[in-house]
This record gives structure tokens, sequence and C-alpha cells, in this order.
């Protein structure tokens, strides 16, 4: 056991406290195995309890422990332990002690070590806040398709902060439509925004948002311009949990970045739809996640429904998530100090309310669908593809870290164990068009009603830019299930290529049905 704990100790001492936590979880799941094979009593018991529920794997799993096997399991949880306080999990780390005495009762040493991080609970707060000066404060904006992140967003930009913020946007789907719908003023311009799209953010290699983070860093360094904020928006489809983990698993950016807090946006007219929906077997429903995670959460679009709905909504959002704040608007409007600066996120939270195996690293593998892969907008020193083929599909297992966008290992389809693996729907996909030509003003109206009509149902989102004959402005849409909005807004600059670019996203998406559709609008 020591063998295998030595990579983990190495971490301890070097302060890679997330790498650690990998190798001594390696190391305990190993020796779980080992207790596995010569002991009745664990048939049948769910796998990783060692790591997840310790106390109730230990105790079914002690009477048949050699006294050197307790010593070792107890070595695994002390270090194990160390590594969480290195994190600032002091709470989960009383745990893993507590079961380290649980093997060893009376041991001193884990006695004195418990009761120091029992001490570090009380002041969690300032000991965090001390660890985090000096890193750049980062929000993720999450909540699903068609809640008002984007319209939350420009807000953000427009209102009068006094505060130097950059913004990596993610959309899922073959055509980026998010950018043109930001409103960019004051401080921040295009060479703040980096856009990522043709791939969920939480499915794709974990390197591409730290490359989009690190040139955010440096342009601010370069320029003498230093951050006030970053703001990450999530597709609507991510769950946020591999978004968040990247605050702890990579070096650079655990010691340049700040996990400022978690924000959910929610349709109150839709949102209990999709958190009540059925999902196929072993397929996230990302809907609750978010709400999960989230440390502030705006109930949005509240003028869609009656007030007494709201008050059944919340009741719902609770019982998800019981600690969440939860503030209603329209149209996205709140109080800047809602959402920046509130240093909400807490890692013990999430391992205690929200996801025990929150530390532990995903299982390999893709579910159904397209690879996920990055393409970028404004920022082209981003690694990613802009294969428009790509996104199709939407039902990623994944979890790999690779070098590579498509790594090609063959144990990437496989799911050993019972490591997380994180998979969408494999139902819900994406369809993209764009074409360089006008469309006929009420042919569009045609399309619309149909769209909204027949297909509205399974619809999750839709939105576009569109160039209508005669019209000197653009035609922006956006549409949630059969709610729809559009208005002609910015001219076409001179020079522009007059074109029509949307992208729908829903379940169970006929590609050429849309796309015959669409092409009956066109002016021949």
């Amino acid at each position: 056991m020591e063998a295998k704990l030595r990579p983990a100790r190495d971490a301890l001492a070097a302060n890679k406290f997330f790498d650690g936590v990998q190798a001594v979880n390696a190391a305990l799941e190993a020796f779980e195995d080992q207790l596995r094979a010569g002991n009745p009593d664990l048939e049948g018991v769910e796998k990783m309890l060692i790591l997840r529920t310790p106390h109730e794997f230990l105790n079914k799993a002690m009477t048949e422990m050699t006294d050197e096997q307790k010593r070792d399991a107890a070595q695994g949880y002390a270090l194990r332990a160390d590594l969480l306080v290195g994190l600032g999990a002091a709470k989960r780390a009383v745990v893993d002690l507590s079961a380290a005495l649980l093997l060893l009762p009376g041991d001193a040493a884990l006695e004195q070590r418990k009761r120091d991080a029992e001490a570090k609970i009380a002041g969690v707060v300032e000991v965090n806040e001390e660890k985090e000066k000096g890193k750049i404060p980062t929000t993720i904006i999450t909540g699903f398709l068609g809640a008002g992140k984007t319209t939350l967003l420009n807000h953000i930009l427009s209102v009068n902060h006094g505060k130097r913020i950059a913004v990596i946007e993610n959309e899922f789907g073959e055509v980026g439509i998010d950018d043109a719908l930001l409103q960019l003023q004051g401080d921040v311009t295009e060479e703040n925004i980096i856009e990522m799209n043709n791939g969920c953010i939480c499915c794709t290699v974990r390197g591409d948002l730290i490359a989009g983070l690190k040139k955010l860093v440096k342009q601010s360094v370069r320029k003498q311009k230093p951050l006030d904020g970053v703001i990450i928006e999530t597709t609507g489809l991510a769950d946020p949990a591999p978004v968040a983990q990247t605050f702890f698993a990579d070096e650079w950016v655990q010691s340049h970045m700040a996990l400022d807090g978690i924000l959910t946006v929610v349709d109150a007219k839709h949102i209990m739809e999709h958190v009540r929906e059925v999902k196929p077997e072993g397929v996230v429903n990302e809907s609750v996640e978010q709400i999960a995670f989230a440390d502030r959460l705006l109930l949005n679009k509240t003028d869609l429904v009656e007030p007494s709905y709201l008050d059944e909504l919340e009741l719902e959002i609770k019982a998800i998530n019981k600690n969440v704040t939860i503030r209603r608007t329209q149209n996205s409007i709140v109080d800047m100090d809602f959402i920046l600066g509130i240093k909400a996120f807490s890692l013990d939270k999430v391992l205690e309310l929200v996801q025990s195996d929150f530390l532990e690293e995903e299982e390999h593998g893709h579910g159904h669908g397209h690879e996920s892969s990055l393409g970028h907008g404004h920022d082209d020193g981003c690694a990613g593809c802009d294969d428009a083929s790509h996104g199709h599909g939407h039902g990623h297992g994944h979890g790999h870290d690779c070098d590579e966008k498509d790594c090609g290992d063959p144990a990437h389809g496989e799911v050993k164990g019972s490591k997380k693996r994180h998979v969408h729907d494999y139902r819900v996909s994406s369809v993209g068009i764009t074409l360089d030509q006008e469309v006929h003003n009420e042919r569009l109206d045609a399309f619309i009603g149909w769209l909204m009509k027949d297909k509205g149902a399974d619809l999750y989102r839709s939105k576009g830019v569109l160039a209508v004959q005669g019209m000197k402005q653009k035609f922006v849409f956006q549409a949630v299930h059969m709610q729809f909005s559009g208005k002609p807004q910015q001219e076409w600059k001179d020079g522009e290529k007059r074109c029509c670019k949307m992208v729908f996203i829903g379940k169970n998406l006929d590609r050429k049905e849309l796309n015959d559709k669409f092409a009956e609008c066109l002016v021949k």
C-alpha cells in the first residue's frame, strides 16, 4: 500500500492537491478490489463506497480486514484528508480522518489531525480568502437552453459596475449565433471575448478551456489592463461539474483563477418540464445538475407564469438545492452584487450536498453522437476544430484529458468498474443552416409558424440572424419551444455579405426536413 500511496505523498509535498487526490483514490480503489476478492459481505455492494461513503463501506468490510490492512487503509484516508485540506475541503477531510480513526481507534496522531481539520472548518472562509488573494475571480453562468444566459451576459456587459470583465462564451451548435447577439460596450471589446462553438464545454478536452483562460490573462498583462473578473457562459446543455473541476484539476488555473461562484439561470415557464423529464438510463439531466450546483439562481421570465406558480417552482428548486439563494427576475435584470464578487463557491458544500464524487476522475468514453470539439471565433489561438460537420450529436461520455482533440484511444469507448461517466441525451442534437442568400418576408413568416406549431415541443432552442429581402437591418430571432421573439436590429454594414445563419437545438431533429422547409423561404 505504501508504494501505491507514494505518488500521492509526492503530490502533497509539491502542493499538487488535486493530482494527489487522484493518486490516493487509485490506491484506495485497488485496496477495495483486494478486499472484495475475499469478503462475501461485500458482494452486491456498490463499488467506490470506499471513497464516497467510507463509514458505510468500513462497517461492511472491517470484520474481514487484518490489522495490517486496517493500518494501510487508515494511512490512505489520512493522506487523502491532508490533500482535501489543501484544496480547501476541511469538512470532508474530517470525514476521511474519522474513517481512519474507525480503523485505528484511539490513535493520538490521527485524533490531533482531526482536531486540526475541525479547527480549519470554523476559519475556512478566512483561509480560502487568503489563498485566493491575487487570483482573478471567475463566475460560471449556466442554465438550460433559452433560460436567458446571453440576455444576462448583455446586462452584465452594459451596466455601469466599473469592472473590467472578460468572457468565455460556449455554444452548442454547428453555427455560432451568440457572438452576434452580444452587445459589447465600455471596456469589453472583441479581444476580451472568446467564443467556443461546435461542442459542449463540459465534454471537450479540458485544455481548450484552459487555453482560453490563459489567453485572456496574457492579453490583460500585455496591455497592462488587469482583469477584475472572468465570466464563463456555458452551453445550455452543459453539466457544470467538469467546468468547475477545472479550477482544482489544473495547476495554472488553480494558481491564477479563483472560482467565485456558479450562477444558474432558469426559465420559469419551461424549467419544470425539463427537471421532470424522464431521461434514458445513465443519461444526465442537465437541468437538475445545473440547479444542484448553483450558488445563486435567477428564476427568470417570471412575467410568463402566474405568481402562485413561482412559489411552486421555488419549492421544486429547493428540493434539489436547499441552500441556493434565489432571485426572481425578468429579462435577466439583476443587481451586480448578486452575481459578481460573491465568494460563494464551496468545495465542501459540493462534496457533501451535491456530488460526493466531484474529485474523482471521470470514465473515459464517448456515448452516442459525434465527439465534441471546439470551434473558435474571436480566439484564433484556441486549439479547436472549425469543421461544421462536428457537433451533430450531443451524447458524449467524457472526462479524458488528452492533448489531442480526438485521441483515438479505443479504451475511451469502454466503461470500467463504477467510475463516473457523464453521458448526455443522445436524442438531442443541433442543426445549423448558413446560406449566402436572402429570404422572402412572407415565406419566412410561414416557416416560423410551421416551426413553432409543428416542431416547438421538441425544439429546446432556436436562434438566427437573417437577411430579409428589402430590409436594411439584420432580422434577429430567438425561440424557446413555442415562444418566439424577433425583430430587425443593427443594419448590415457596407460591403458585409448578406446571409442567413440559424441554429436549432432539440430532440429528434430531422436535418433534411428543416433544410428543405427553410429553402422554401429563399429568394431564388
